[in-house]
């Protein structure tokens, strides 16, 4: 069993940043790979960023290469995601999520342990 809590997010205007933090707790952090979702109201939950186990792979939805960066700290046991650049396409639910294996898998339903979720919402 893995327990993830989120936390960091927040209201902030277009062109702004925020960081986002993950917590991660009950298995061996570095078996797991993390991954970040989002879901706008209507939408499908959608991938944002993924990791693997031990950091050296990441990989970034399209829609947010080159202003959003995933990064891990296995002595800590946290995800982080750094936002910058935002626009209001981007304001939605983020959910941090854990798969019990070290490589990361790119749909919600590869992912077996998710948090609550933090709200993100950008201004225009």
């Amino acid at each position: 069993q893995v327990q993830v809590v989120e936390s960091g997010g927040g209201l902030v205007q277009t062109g702004g940043s925020l960081r986002l933090s993950c917590a991660a707790s009950g298995r061996t952090f570095i078996t797991c790979s993390m991954g970040w979702f989002r879901q706008a109201p209507g939408k499908e939950r959608e991938l944002v960023a993924t990791i693997s186990g031990g950091g050296a792979s990441t990989r970034d939805a399209d829609s947010v290469k080159g202003r959003f960066t995933i990064s891990r700290d296995n002595a800590k046991n946290t995800v982080n995601l750094q936002m910058n650049s935002l626009n209001p396409e981007d304001t939605a639910v983020y959910y941090c999520a854990a798969r019990r294996v070290p490589v990361p898998g790119v749909t919600p339903y590869e992912y077996d342990y998710w948090g609550q979720g933090t709200q993100v919402t950008v201004s225009s």
